[in-house]
Protein backbone atom coordinates (compact mmCIF):
# COMPACT_ATOMS: atom_id res chain seq x y z
CA UNK A 1 0.00 0.00 0.00
CA UNK A 2 1.17 3.53 -0.83
CA UNK A 3 2.57 5.29 2.23
CA UNK A 4 4.26 8.34 0.67
CA UNK A 5 2.91 10.67 -2.01
CA UNK A 6 5.40 13.39 -2.93
CA UNK A 7 5.56 16.08 -5.62
CA UNK A 8 7.81 18.57 -3.79
CA UNK A 9 9.48 21.45 -5.70
CA UNK A 10 8.01 21.03 -9.15
CA UNK A 11 5.84 23.31 -11.26
CA UNK A 12 2.51 21.57 -10.73
CA UNK A 13 -0.57 23.78 -11.13
CA UNK A 14 -4.30 23.49 -10.58
CA UNK A 15 -6.39 22.48 -7.59
CA UNK A 16 -5.96 19.56 -5.24
CA UNK A 17 -8.82 17.20 -6.17
CA UNK A 18 -11.10 15.80 -3.50
CA UNK A 19 -10.59 12.39 -5.04
CA UNK A 20 -7.05 12.36 -3.63
CA UNK A 21 -8.53 10.90 -0.46
CA UNK A 22 -9.68 7.79 -2.31
CA UNK A 23 -7.58 4.68 -2.57
CA UNK A 24 -4.74 5.57 -0.14
CA UNK A 25 -5.91 4.29 3.25
CA UNK A 26 -2.32 3.73 4.46
CA UNK A 27 -0.87 7.08 3.37
CA UNK A 28 1.53 8.47 5.99
CA UNK A 29 3.19 11.34 4.13
CA UNK A 30 1.58 13.80 1.72
CA UNK A 31 4.27 16.22 0.51
CA UNK A 32 3.25 18.61 -2.27
CA UNK A 33 5.11 21.75 -1.19
CA UNK A 34 6.96 24.08 -3.54
CA UNK A 35 4.54 24.02 -6.46
CA UNK A 36 1.89 26.34 -7.91
CA UNK A 37 -1.18 24.60 -6.60
CA UNK A 38 -4.16 26.82 -5.84
CA UNK A 39 -7.74 26.68 -4.64
CA UNK A 40 -8.89 25.50 -1.24
CA UNK A 41 -7.38 22.68 0.76
CA UNK A 42 -9.99 19.91 0.62
CA UNK A 43 -11.31 18.79 3.98
CA UNK A 44 -11.32 15.19 2.78
CA UNK A 45 -7.62 15.03 3.68
CA UNK A 46 -8.86 14.28 7.18
CA UNK A 47 -9.67 10.77 5.89
CA UNK A 48 -5.95 9.95 5.85
CA UNK A 49 -6.15 8.61 9.38
CA UNK A 50 -2.55 7.35 9.35
CA UNK A 51 -1.04 10.60 8.08
CA UNK A 52 2.18 11.62 9.85
CA UNK A 53 3.38 14.47 7.63
CA UNK A 54 1.25 16.98 5.71
CA UNK A 55 3.27 19.46 3.63
CA UNK A 56 1.40 22.01 1.49
CA UNK A 57 3.96 24.81 1.95
CA UNK A 58 5.07 27.13 -0.83
CA UNK A 59 1.95 27.02 -2.98
CA UNK A 60 -0.98 29.37 -3.63
CA UNK A 61 -3.69 27.66 -1.62
CA UNK A 62 -6.40 30.05 -0.45
CA UNK A 63 -9.45 29.97 1.77
CA UNK A 64 -9.72 28.55 5.26
CA UNK A 65 -7.70 25.75 6.81
CA UNK A 66 -10.11 22.82 7.23
CA UNK A 67 -11.00 22.51 10.90
CA UNK A 68 -11.53 18.76 10.58
CA UNK A 69 -7.78 18.25 10.08
CA UNK A 70 -7.81 18.02 13.85
CA UNK A 71 -9.01 14.45 13.30
CA UNK A 72 -5.52 13.45 12.10
CA UNK A 73 -4.48 12.08 15.46
CA UNK A 74 -1.21 10.60 14.17
CA UNK A 75 -0.06 13.84 12.54
CA UNK A 76 3.43 14.95 13.56
CA UNK A 77 4.39 17.58 10.97
CA UNK A 78 2.01 20.22 9.54
CA UNK A 79 3.31 22.71 6.96
CA UNK A 80 0.99 25.29 5.37
CA UNK A 81 3.74 27.92 5.17
CA UNK A 82 3.80 30.48 2.31
CA UNK A 83 0.32 30.27 0.87
CA UNK A 84 -2.68 32.62 0.74
CA UNK A 85 -4.72 31.03 3.49
CA UNK A 86 -7.17 33.08 5.55
CA UNK A 87 -9.15 32.78 8.75
CA UNK A 88 -12.92 32.66 9.14
CA UNK A 89 -13.81 36.39 9.15
CA UNK A 90 -16.66 35.78 11.59
CA UNK A 91 -14.22 34.44 14.20
CA UNK A 92 -11.69 36.66 15.99
CA UNK A 93 -9.32 33.86 16.97
CA UNK A 94 -7.53 31.47 14.62
CA UNK A 95 -10.04 28.69 15.14
CA UNK A 96 -8.19 26.11 13.08
CA UNK A 97 -5.40 26.16 15.69
CA UNK A 98 -7.89 25.12 18.35
CA UNK A 99 -8.68 21.96 16.39
CA UNK A 100 -4.97 21.06 16.41
CA UNK A 101 -5.32 20.32 20.12
CA UNK A 102 -6.60 16.87 19.17
CA UNK A 103 -3.37 16.05 17.32
CA UNK A 104 -1.52 14.72 20.35
CA UNK A 105 1.51 13.52 18.31
CA UNK A 106 2.11 16.88 16.63
CA UNK A 107 5.70 18.13 16.74
CA UNK A 108 5.95 20.82 14.05
CA UNK A 109 3.41 23.51 13.05
CA UNK A 110 4.43 25.80 10.17
CA UNK A 111 1.80 28.33 9.09
CA UNK A 112 3.92 31.41 8.34
CA UNK A 113 3.48 33.80 5.39
CA UNK A 114 -0.30 33.65 5.09
CA UNK A 115 -3.09 36.20 5.65
CA UNK A 116 -4.94 34.91 8.68
CA UNK A 117 -5.83 38.31 10.16
CA UNK A 118 -6.84 36.99 13.57
CA UNK A 119 -5.68 36.49 17.13
CA UNK A 120 -3.74 33.66 18.73
CA UNK A 121 -6.23 31.67 20.82
CA UNK A 122 -5.64 31.10 24.52
CA UNK A 123 -6.25 27.43 23.75
CA UNK A 124 -2.84 27.44 22.08
CA UNK A 125 -1.54 26.55 25.51
CA UNK A 126 -3.38 23.24 25.27
CA UNK A 127 -1.36 22.00 22.33
CA UNK A 128 0.28 18.66 22.82
CA UNK A 129 3.41 18.63 24.96
CA UNK A 130 5.08 17.00 21.96
CA UNK A 131 5.03 20.28 19.94
CA UNK A 132 8.63 21.42 19.41
CA UNK A 133 8.27 24.07 16.69
CA UNK A 134 5.59 26.69 16.08
CA UNK A 135 6.20 29.19 13.28
CA UNK A 136 3.54 31.75 12.40
CA UNK A 137 5.57 34.69 11.12
CA UNK A 138 4.16 37.16 8.57
CA UNK A 139 0.55 36.10 9.12
CA UNK A 140 -1.21 39.39 10.00
CA UNK A 141 -1.77 38.06 13.52
CA UNK A 142 -3.19 40.69 15.85
CA UNK A 143 -3.81 41.11 19.56
CA UNK A 144 -1.63 39.98 22.43
CA UNK A 145 0.57 36.97 22.99
CA UNK A 146 -1.56 34.81 25.30
CA UNK A 147 0.00 33.82 28.61
CA UNK A 148 -0.96 30.24 27.90
CA UNK A 149 1.77 29.91 25.26
CA UNK A 150 4.11 29.27 28.17
CA UNK A 151 2.34 25.94 28.74
CA UNK A 152 3.74 24.40 25.53
CA UNK A 153 6.66 23.24 27.61
CA UNK A 154 8.70 21.38 24.98
CA UNK A 155 8.90 24.17 22.42
CA UNK A 156 12.34 24.49 20.86
CA UNK A 157 11.44 27.02 18.17
CA UNK A 158 8.86 29.82 18.45
CA UNK A 159 8.60 32.31 15.60
CA UNK A 160 5.74 34.82 15.54
CA UNK A 161 7.69 37.73 14.10
CA UNK A 162 6.44 40.09 11.41
CA UNK A 163 2.89 40.36 12.71
CA UNK A 164 0.83 43.05 14.45
CA UNK A 165 1.09 41.78 18.01
CA UNK A 166 0.65 44.35 20.76
CA UNK A 167 0.97 44.47 24.53
CA UNK A 168 3.85 43.24 26.64
CA UNK A 169 5.86 40.06 26.29
CA UNK A 170 4.25 37.66 28.79
CA UNK A 171 6.59 36.57 31.55
CA UNK A 172 5.20 33.05 31.16
CA UNK A 173 7.44 32.65 28.11
CA UNK A 174 10.19 32.10 30.66
CA UNK A 175 8.63 28.69 31.29
CA UNK A 176 9.80 27.57 27.84
CA UNK A 177 13.18 26.52 29.14
CA UNK A 178 13.92 24.32 26.12
CA UNK A 179 13.54 27.11 23.57
CA UNK A 180 16.57 27.55 21.34
CA UNK A 181 15.17 29.99 18.79
CA UNK A 182 12.73 32.78 19.72
CA UNK A 183 11.62 35.42 17.21
CA UNK A 184 9.13 38.13 18.25
CA UNK A 185 10.61 40.75 15.93
CA UNK A 186 8.73 43.29 13.80
CA UNK A 187 5.64 43.62 15.96
CA UNK A 188 4.28 46.38 18.21
CA UNK A 189 5.28 44.91 21.55
CA UNK A 190 6.15 47.31 24.36
CA UNK A 191 7.40 47.27 27.92
CA UNK A 192 10.52 45.64 29.25
CA UNK A 193 12.17 42.26 28.85
CA UNK A 194 11.21 40.17 31.87
CA UNK A 195 13.83 38.60 34.09
CA UNK A 196 12.26 35.20 33.29
CA UNK A 197 14.02 35.39 29.94
CA UNK A 198 17.11 34.35 31.85
CA UNK A 199 15.60 30.86 32.09
CA UNK A 200 16.33 30.33 28.38
CA UNK A 201 19.47 28.38 29.14
CA UNK A 202 19.41 26.66 25.73
CA UNK A 203 18.75 29.77 23.63
CA UNK A 204 21.02 30.38 20.64
CA UNK A 205 18.88 32.86 18.64
CA UNK A 206 16.87 35.71 20.19
CA UNK A 207 15.24 38.31 17.94
CA UNK A 208 13.16 41.08 19.53
CA UNK A 209 14.06 43.71 16.95
CA UNK A 210 11.74 46.43 15.64
CA UNK A 211 9.29 46.70 18.52
CA UNK A 212 8.69 49.36 21.18
CA UNK A 213 10.63 47.71 24.00
CA UNK A 214 12.28 49.98 26.52
CA UNK A 215 14.13 50.14 29.84
CA UNK A 216 16.98 47.91 30.81
CA UNK A 217 17.93 44.38 29.92
CA UNK A 218 18.04 41.87 32.78
CA UNK A 219 21.68 41.59 33.80
CA UNK A 220 21.25 37.84 34.15
CA UNK A 221 21.11 37.54 30.35
CA UNK A 222 24.86 37.06 30.59
CA UNK A 223 24.10 33.59 31.94
CA UNK A 224 22.62 32.45 28.61
CA UNK A 225 25.98 31.13 27.49
CA UNK A 226 24.48 29.29 24.52
CA UNK A 227 23.39 32.54 22.83
CA UNK A 228 24.85 33.00 19.34
CA UNK A 229 22.61 35.66 17.78
CA UNK A 230 20.97 38.59 19.57
CA UNK A 231 18.86 41.25 17.84
CA UNK A 232 17.38 44.11 19.87
CA UNK A 233 17.58 46.73 17.11
CA UNK A 234 14.94 49.41 16.54
CA UNK A 235 13.62 49.61 20.08
CA UNK A 236 13.96 52.22 22.83
CA UNK A 237 16.44 50.56 25.18
CA UNK A 238 17.96 53.17 27.48
CA UNK A 239 20.88 52.04 29.59
CA UNK A 240 24.60 51.54 29.67
CA UNK A 241 25.62 48.11 28.43
CA UNK A 242 27.21 46.39 31.45
CA UNK A 243 30.61 44.83 30.96
CA UNK A 244 29.08 41.44 31.82
CA UNK A 245 27.16 41.52 28.51
CA UNK A 246 30.47 40.83 26.77
CA UNK A 247 31.27 37.70 28.77
CA UNK A 248 29.47 35.31 26.40
CA UNK A 249 32.41 34.23 24.28
CA UNK A 250 30.20 32.24 21.89
CA UNK A 251 28.12 35.17 20.64
CA UNK A 252 28.55 35.64 16.89
CA UNK A 253 25.97 38.24 15.84
CA UNK A 254 24.77 41.15 17.98
CA UNK A 255 22.53 43.95 16.71
CA UNK A 256 21.77 46.69 19.24
CA UNK A 257 21.46 49.45 16.64
CA UNK A 258 18.77 52.16 16.62
CA UNK A 259 18.16 52.35 20.35
CA UNK A 260 19.02 54.81 23.12
CA UNK A 261 21.94 52.91 24.66
CA UNK A 262 24.39 55.26 26.33
CA UNK A 263 27.64 55.29 28.27
CA UNK A 264 30.96 53.96 27.10
CA UNK A 265 31.88 50.66 25.52
CA UNK A 266 33.61 48.47 28.09
CA UNK A 267 37.09 47.05 27.38
CA UNK A 268 35.55 43.60 27.90
CA UNK A 269 34.08 43.94 24.40
CA UNK A 270 37.27 42.28 23.21
CA UNK A 271 36.35 39.04 24.98
CA UNK A 272 33.75 37.95 22.42
CA UNK A 273 36.32 36.31 20.16
CA UNK A 274 33.79 34.58 17.90
CA UNK A 275 31.85 37.75 17.08
CA UNK A 276 31.33 38.10 13.31
CA UNK A 277 28.82 40.95 13.12
CA UNK A 278 28.46 43.79 15.62
CA UNK A 279 25.93 46.57 14.99
CA UNK A 280 25.92 49.42 17.52
CA UNK A 281 25.01 52.36 15.27
CA UNK A 282 22.42 55.05 16.03
CA UNK A 283 22.68 55.07 19.80
CA UNK A 284 24.14 57.52 22.31
CA UNK A 285 27.44 55.82 23.12
CA UNK A 286 30.18 58.10 24.41
CA UNK A 287 33.85 57.75 25.26
CA UNK A 288 36.58 56.24 23.13
CA UNK A 289 36.47 53.10 21.04
CA UNK A 290 38.27 50.56 23.26
CA UNK A 291 41.50 49.27 21.77
CA UNK A 292 40.52 45.76 22.88
CA UNK A 293 38.05 45.65 19.99
CA UNK A 294 41.04 44.67 17.87
CA UNK A 295 40.93 41.22 19.48
CA UNK A 296 37.75 40.35 17.56
CA UNK A 297 39.62 38.82 14.65
CA UNK A 298 36.56 36.96 13.36
CA UNK A 299 34.69 40.23 12.89
CA UNK A 300 33.35 40.80 9.38
CA UNK A 301 30.99 43.72 10.00
CA UNK A 302 31.45 46.53 12.54
CA UNK A 303 29.12 49.55 12.63
CA UNK A 304 29.52 52.26 15.26
CA UNK A 305 28.11 55.16 13.25
CA UNK A 306 25.76 57.88 14.55
CA UNK A 307 26.94 57.90 18.15
CA UNK A 308 28.91 60.35 20.31
CA UNK A 309 32.19 58.49 20.34
CA UNK A 310 35.33 60.58 20.50
CA UNK A 311 39.07 60.12 20.51
CA UNK A 312 41.30 58.50 17.90
CA UNK A 313 40.54 55.49 15.75
CA UNK A 314 42.31 52.64 17.57
CA UNK A 315 45.37 51.38 15.77
CA UNK A 316 44.28 47.88 16.84
CA UNK A 317 41.48 47.94 14.27
CA UNK A 318 44.19 46.92 11.84
CA UNK A 319 44.20 43.52 13.55
CA UNK A 320 40.65 42.77 12.38
CA UNK A 321 41.95 40.72 9.48
CA UNK A 322 38.52 39.40 8.44
CA UNK A 323 36.79 42.79 8.41
CA UNK A 324 34.83 43.67 5.28
CA UNK A 325 32.53 46.45 6.48
CA UNK A 326 33.57 49.26 8.86
CA UNK A 327 31.36 52.28 9.55
CA UNK A 328 32.55 54.88 12.07
CA UNK A 329 30.77 57.83 10.47
CA UNK A 330 28.93 60.62 12.31
CA UNK A 331 30.85 60.57 15.58
CA UNK A 332 33.39 62.95 17.13
CA UNK A 333 36.52 61.01 16.24
CA UNK A 334 39.76 62.90 15.70
CA UNK A 335 43.39 62.25 14.87
CA UNK A 336 44.81 60.37 11.92
CA UNK A 337 43.75 57.20 10.13
CA UNK A 338 46.45 54.71 11.04
CA UNK A 339 48.45 53.01 8.33
CA UNK A 340 47.74 49.78 10.21
CA UNK A 341 44.30 49.75 8.59
CA UNK A 342 45.98 48.98 5.28
CA UNK A 343 46.28 45.42 6.58
CA UNK A 344 42.52 44.99 6.20
CA UNK A 345 42.75 43.21 2.86
CA UNK A 346 39.11 42.04 2.89
CA UNK A 347 37.72 45.55 3.40
CA UNK A 348 35.09 46.63 0.84
CA UNK A 349 33.32 49.39 2.80
CA UNK A 350 35.03 51.98 5.01
CA UNK A 351 33.13 55.07 6.17
CA UNK A 352 34.56 57.69 8.54
CA UNK A 353 32.71 60.70 7.15
CA UNK A 354 31.36 63.40 9.49
CA UNK A 355 34.17 63.24 12.06
CA UNK A 356 37.15 65.49 12.88
CA UNK A 357 39.91 63.39 11.34
CA UNK A 358 43.03 64.88 9.80
CA UNK A 359 46.20 63.80 8.04
CA UNK A 360 46.64 61.66 4.98
CA UNK A 361 44.37 58.89 3.79
CA UNK A 362 46.10 55.51 3.67
CA UNK A 363 46.74 54.49 0.08
CA UNK A 364 47.72 50.86 0.48
CA UNK A 365 45.72 47.66 0.67
CA UNK A 366 41.98 47.99 0.14
CA UNK A 367 42.14 51.79 0.43
CA UNK A 368 43.24 51.98 -3.19
CA UNK A 369 39.73 51.03 -4.26
CA UNK A 370 37.63 53.06 -1.79
CA UNK A 371 35.61 56.13 -2.77
CA UNK A 372 36.61 59.55 -1.41
CA UNK A 373 33.01 60.00 -0.24
CA UNK A 374 33.73 57.68 2.67
CA UNK A 375 36.10 60.26 4.16
CA UNK A 376 34.29 63.52 3.46
CA UNK A 377 32.33 65.81 5.70
CA UNK A 378 29.77 67.49 3.47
Amino acid sequence: MLQLLGFVNNNITGNLPSSIANGFPDLERLSIGGNRLSGEIPGCISKFSKLIKLDHGGNSFSGRVPVNLGNLQNLQHLNFDSNQLTNDPSVIELDFLISRINCRQLKVIQIGSNSFDGMLPRALGNLSASVEAFTADLCDIKGIIPNEVGNVSNLIKLDIGGNELIGTIPDTLGQLTKVQRLRLNDNKLHGSIHVNFCHFVNMYHLDLGNNHLCRQLPTCLKNITSLRELNLSYNSMTFTIPSTMWTNKKNQIMDLSNNLFNGSLAPEIGSVKRMRELYLSRNQFTGEIPSTIGKLQSLVNLTLSNNRLHGPIPESLGDLISLQYLDLSKNNLYGEIHKSLEKLEELVYFNVSFNELRGEIPNGGSFKNLSADFFCRK
